[in-house]
């Protein structure tokens, strides 16, 4: 049973369908991509789930059980649109949040000190939220979204804005949570981080689910079968096994190889071993952005026939 079940949810304003019957899947314990580009009904799909908005058509369960207004306890949301009251101090504005979410004040002091610490931030409990750099002011609103420790967390575009070595630190921190036993639904436009962090995905375009399974599923599924071989050797094209593509931009010692219709990895290797002087190869899958490109232009295509 998953812990998160959407099941046909339909989201309809005057003139416009946000969700036409998406359904998706999340197990306890794992971090789920929500993808698509934008207007494609993500954001829709979030509010629902925050129960900020109500679903026309569909069912939500977390846990088994039809959610309530009464589940928002057991989430943390941290939204893509980021909000602090500057003017209050950032060790009461963690216990706030924290309050809010119905922590006691000695439990929500000690946590917000614990995260102070984790972050680097405690020489700043007693400074105003107003005098914090932005990167600063995200991890305290990442802190508020999580003080509580909820079951399920929401995190909507959480390394936007954030440089290479506090995304790290973020990332860090989402993988340390799930391992904790938090279920995480994270939604993206950041593929590299899809493929960091995911083990399941969820693609939306035009308000519909055009693509879902495993990072891994899904990419053996989208590949090419094309084989990176390194080789001392200059080998040339054999029309009917493989074609030569031009070399990979990184990976320039590579000699890169389009295999035929019909022809199996395995094979190709063995041909090449009886010919060559191979030290090594291996099979090219597509990254999460070439699939996710690929795929969100294949079906604005089918749309527009």
């Amino acid at each position: 049973m998953a812990y998160l079940d959407i099941s046909n949810v339909v989201k309809r304003y005057e003139g416009h369908t946000a969700l036409a019957g998406v359904s998706m899947q999340v197990e306890q314990g794992c971090i789920y991509g929500l993808l698509g580009p934008n207007g494609a009904g993500k954001s829709t799909l979030i509010r629902i789930i925050n129960r900020i908005l109500a679903a026309d058509e569909g069912t939500v369960t977390l846990n088994g059980k039809k959610m309530t207004d009464s589940d928002i306890s057991h989430i943390g949301y941290l939204p893509e649109e980021r909000g602090l009251y500057k003017k209050m101090k950032v060790g009461d504005h963690i216990v706030y949040l924290g309050r809010l979410k119905g922590m006691t004040k000695a439990d929500a002091v000690a946590s917000m000190h614990w995260w102070l610490d984790r972050f680097d931030l405690k020489e700043w409990e007693n400074k105003k939220v107003e005098n914090l750099s932005k990167g600063m002011q995200q991890k305290v609103q990442f802190i508020g979204t999580v003080i509580h420790r909820p079951p399920l967390l929401i995190f909507d575009e959480p390394f936007s804005g954030f440089d290479p070595v506090n995304a790290e630190q973020l990332k860090v921190e989402i993988l340390a949570l799930r391992d904790q036993g938090s279920t995480i639904l994270f939604s993206t436009h950041n593929m590299a981080s899809v493929e960091e962090v995911c083990q399941q995905i969820t693609l939306l375009n035009h308000a519909q689910v055009v693509l879902t399974g495993s990072v891994d599923e899904v990419k053996q599924q989208h590949k090419k079968n094309i084989i990176a071989v390194q080789t001392p050797d200059t080998i040339q094209p054999h029309p009917e096994m493989f074609t030569i593509l031009p070399p990979d931009p990184v990976k320039k010692n590579d000699t890169r190889i389009k295999l035929a219709a019909g022809v199996n990895v395995r094979d190709a290797i063995t041909w090449l071993n009886e010919h060559y002087r191979l030290t090594g190869f291996t099979e090219v899958l597509p990254s999460m952005n070439e699939i996710f490109i690929e795929t969100v232009k294949s079906k604005n295509l089918e749309n527009n026939e």
